[in-house]
């Protein structure tokens, strides 16, 4: 197990501090409120990169109608 670069050992240190220095009634709470957090976080970096893919393929599409729109004059003025 390595998150972020934090193996196991690392990990239940951490944890056995926080549960020294918060309590075992306001650990869970804690959990609960970060779990939200890196929720929100994740649901707002999915969010941004959804913009940021718009953004980037919104040209392509203007380009592609522009060139549709470009063959309708050219149909109508032959008619």
């Amino acid at each position: 197990m390595n998150i972020f670069g934090v193996g196991l050992p690392e990990v239940t240190v951490i944890l056995v501090l926080a549960l020294l220095i918060f309590g075992p009634k306001k650990l869970p709470e804690l959990g609960k409120q970060l779990g939200k957090t890196l929720q929100s976080l994740k649901n707002a970096s999915n969010e941004f990169q959804n913009e940021l893919n718009k953004a980037v393929n919104e040209p392509e599409n203007i380009k592609n109608n522009n060139m549709s729109e470009g063959n309708e004059a050219e149909n109508i003025k032959k008619d």
